[in-house]
């Protein structure tokens, strides 16, 4: 729905509202995600706090998301054609501080609608990190109905301000 100046200019928008939010200042380890075509950016916002964040990409492994050091020199095309860290120096996902999390859809109380296998549920389960959603402001809808399983995120930024889910 977004050509791509439209879509680099709506993820550097997300991305600057992200950096000001105190759960990215006071964070150093967080996992972030390489964007497909259709999810908001993050390869720039990547390269440019590289040197001062440490960085963890998730990697598919069966039907659970391992967690490694983002290195852009060690990455390849894995599972579902997205770029994944190759190594095995795995990452606690309790270790994590912050995890920005992808989505195909947001609503205004952080449950998100996912790509259907679990993986972030399952991920986000496992973790008392601070979860932030970022997505284009016609992906947050009025109502995704949530399940049990279901790990909705504590505050979802888009392009046009930020919906804090949780209290």
């Amino acid at each position: 729905m977004l050509s791509a100046e439209e879509r680099d200019s709506a993820s550097d928008s997300i991305f600057e509202r992200l950096e000001k939010t105190a759960q990215f200042l006071m964070a150093s380890r967080i996992l972030m995600y390489h964007s497909l075509p259709d999810e908001v950016e993050t390869r720039r916002f990547l390269k440019k706090w590289s040197a001062t964040k440490s960085f963890f990409l998730p990697r598919v492994n069966g039907v659970n998301l391992d967690i490694l050091p983002y290195d852009r020199t060690r990455l390849e095309l894995g599972s579902f054609h997205i770029e994944e860290p190759v190594g095995d120096e795995f990452a606690d996902p309790e270790t994590m501080e912050l995890i920005v999390v992808p989505a195909v859809a947001y609503d205004r109380r952080g449950n998100r609608l996912g790509r259907g296998k679990g993986y972030y549920d399952r991920l986000l389960a496992t973790t008392k990190a601070s979860k932030i959603g970022v997505a284009y402001e016609f992906q947050v809808v009025d109502d995704i109905p949530a399940e049990s399983h279901d790990v909705p995120v504590d505050i979802v930024i888009t392009e046009n301000g930020i919906y804090y889910t949780r209290k």
